[in-house]
């Protein structure tokens, strides 16, 4: 009789590149499949929760998922064991749970292995460490989706009815919305003051001239508030002989930054290398998930990336410790070995973000990925390995110089030792600020005086950046969740981003107006991150799910109802001076599944519509018939163009202005606008002409 085949056991993870990097190190008596994702959800056309029934909910396979569900079931029935290997977290430990109901396996057995990384010795470590679902992970996850579905269900509906159709409201981007909006608000309230400063050219006899400020008067701290005060100082300044009162000399150290948590890995990217929360995230996930290395095969490159933890393993901070030692010196490597303490509030369930191998620099693996994919690799590896490296070692100068009742400061400092700055290039520095050799008591010439008008600026909008380090401040929303709130707030119209920052949109602050006066708990800061450490106990076990649903829910309820009573009504529809062609009244701004749009008023009689142009006030420089409009492209990226279009081609990513070239005849001039500053150059590539007009710092 021919022998039966061996039965495999069935591994199922969430992605393709997953499946494939795992069965690398799994051999012949494992099958790798995957569920793409979430499987079970609940209906996208109902609410699907019983909130008189324990907020029981109502599950159903997600619509496209049902062949993938079918062959994982042919698949299941045919091995000798299942193992569940989704994600390290609550939404992976959800997705084990559905699919073991989904594949009738006791979510009581041991069925689920989770790793932080996929490399062969935690993919083994894994299947040595098999448990059962943590239920209790799962109804964290169970209360957050539930209660964001009753919230989400509950409130667009109001919002249609008393602002205009195709609104939705969610918990916790609410919340960001209302950040923003507050921000908006400090801004429009914010009152401008005149200051001024007062900075000087100096040299001592014989030696090289540098920059000293004025610091204090009569030994204090001083506020010019007029020209006219700083010109009676820089006067009496110029009478006074300077000499050197105190030169103080110290060394200061400057410490490394911990491993990438999600939030400080979404920041850094967008700070320094331009990448959207989103494409942090994504391309994060292929790091994790896999990527071919020529003989290597695939290979997962970094530990998970949906984390608040700094900590690393004691494995990988000891092969770190011999790479440091090995490839830089003793005298690079921190004299211990250096453990960085969790943020308050933080779940500390898995380790900091870092490389599965510290010995996969970013130049050895270089060819194998795309430009994307190295730039961010390269940022979590130098993190990494500075983590562990001692600190940068700066000499530093402060010389006081005294003038009568006028004190003068000068500050220089030189690298003595570049420590962990050796690896870590985001955070390098500039230049050394160097002072001449200098003694107390050498007299100074006062060469120059450079008396400036200042004036205090408006708190700062928010950057990607700043939001997400805003969010995690305040404990809104978890690291899974970051991205996912900055660009659904974007998407939905609340927000728009105008060079790199958020502005609230009229839509934006009319809807968080509402929310805020009808629904403070949905808008207010302090509850949601209460409730986020809600969740956090629930995962614990210390907080029973349905009880805290009841808590909130009903509630919410009641203010639901009492809103659908009291809330005002607002037309969002703006009068234009566009005049419709058909029926001769003035168009009305409406708003449809894709943003503005021009609408006759006298709908259902005529049914008249036009794009809206966003106009920016000046002529088209390149046809001079039409106007220019500001327009998005299909990523979402704002650029110009001319009224006028097909008939002119006018395209420009930076914004005309009216001024003309002043160098060029018949040229016109760009803005262009940057993190440190904004400027003004010639369209003509010739003429090189720009000038900078705004320094935002």
């Amino acid at each position: 009789m021919p022998k039966s085949k061996k039965k495999k056991k069935l591994v199922i993870v969430e992605s393709p590149a997953k499946a494939k990097t795992i069965s690398k190190f799994l051999g012949r008596g494992f099958e790798v499949e995957a569920s793409m994702g979430h499987v079970i959800d609940l209906p996208k056309s109902q609410l699907g929760v019983d909130t008189e029934n324990d907020f029981k909910p109502k599950y159903i396979t997600i619509r496209g998922k049902g062949k993938t569900l079918q062959n994982l079931r042919k698949k299941a029935k045919k091995a000798e064991d299942v193992l569940l290997a989704t994600d390290p977290d609550r939404e992976g430990e959800a997705i084990s749970w559905h699919l073991a109901h989904a594949l009738k396996i006791d979510e009581k057995s041991e069925c689920r292995i989770e790793f932080n990384e996929i490399t062969k010795s935690a993919i083994q470590k894994a299947l040595k460490e098999v448990r059962s679902i943590d239920l209790d992970r799962v109804n964290a996850q169970q209360a957050r989706r539930i209660l964001d579905r009753l919230v989400g269900y509950k409130l667009s509906p109001l919002l249609w009815q008393k602002v205009r159709k195709g609104l939705s409201a969610g918990r916790v981007q609410s919340v960001a919305v209302k950040i923003i909006c507050d921000r908006e608000e400090e801004i429009d309230n914010f009152v401008a003051e005149e200051y001024w400063t007062i900075d000087t050219k100096v040299q001592a006899e014989g030696k090289e001239e540098f920059d000293a400020k004025l610091h204090r008067i009569d030994n204090k701290k001083f506020r010019i508030a007029s020209q006219e005060e700083a010109d009676k100082i820089a006067q009496e300044l110029k009478e006074k002989e300077l000499k050197i009162n105190k030169i103080e000399e110290k060394k200061r150290r400057r410490y490394p930054s911990p491993p990438f948590t999600t939030s400080t890995l979404q920041q850094q990217a967008a700070n320094k290398i331009n990448f959207t929360t989103k494409k942090t995230m994504y391309v994060a996930q292929q790091l994790y998930e896999g990527l071919e290395l020529g003989a290597d095969g695939t290979v997962g490159l970094i530990t998970y990336m949906r984390t608040d933890s700094t900590r690393i393993s004691d494995e990988a901070k000891g092969e770190l410790r011999d790479y440091i030692k090995g490839e830089y010196g003793d005298k690079y490597l921190s004299k211990k070995p250096k453990s960085y303490k969790a943020k308050s509030g933080s779940q500390d369930a898995h380790e900091a973000i870092r490389p599965t191998s510290v010995h996969r620099t970013p130049d050895k693996i270089k060819d194998y990925l795309n430009k994307e994919q190295y730039k961010l690799y390269k940022l979590i590896w130098e993190r990494f390995v500075a983590s562990q490296m001692s600190p940068a070692v700066y000499k530093t100068l402060t010389v006081n110089i005294k003038g009568g009742r006028y004190s003068l400061l000068a500050k220089g400092s030189i690298e003595l030792f570049a420590g962990f700055l050796k690896v870590d290039t985001s955070k390098q520095s500039t230049k050394d600020e160097l002072l001449p050799e200098l003694q107390e008591g050498e007299a100074i010439n006062l060469l120059k005086i450079i008396p400036e008008q200042h004036f205090t600026q408006p708190p700062a909008r928010y950057t990607e950046a700043k939001l997400v380090k805003v969010l995690e401040q305040k404990g809104i929303g978890r690291p899974s969740t970051y991205a996912t709130i900055v660009g659904t707030i974007q998407n939905r119209g609340y927000v728009e981003k105008q060079s790199g920052k958020f502005i609230a949109t009229d839509l934006g602050k009319i809807v968080n107006e509402l929310l805020s006066d009808h629904f403070p708990q949905v808008t207010d800061i302090e509850f949601t991150a209460k409730l986020e450490n809600d969740l956090d106990e629930i995962e614990s076990g210390k907080v029973d799910w349905v009880k805290l649903l009841n808590d909130l829910y009903f509630p919410f309820e009641h203010r639901l109802e009492e809103a659908y009573e009291n809330m005002e009504s607002i037309s969002m529809e703006e009068e234009t001076d566009e005049i419709c062609e058909k029926c001769g009244k003035n168009m009305v701004v409406k708003y449809g599944r894709y943003g503005k749009f021009l609408a006759c008023p006298g709908y259902p009689d005529c049914k008249n519509t036009k794009p809206f142009l966003n106009k920016v006030g000046i002529e088209c420089p390149e046809c001079g018939d039409g106007e220019v409009v500001k327009r998005k492209s299909k990523k979402g990226k704002v650029f110009y163009g001319c009224s006028n279009y097909p008939d002119c081609e006018f395209i420009s990513w930076d914004e005309p202005v009216e001024e003309g070239c002043p160098e060029c005849e018949n040229n016109f001039l760009l803005r262009k606008n940057t993190k440190k500053e904004t400027k003004l150059y010639c369209n003509n590539e010739e003429c090189g002409y720009e000038k900078i007009v705004e320094d935002e710092e």
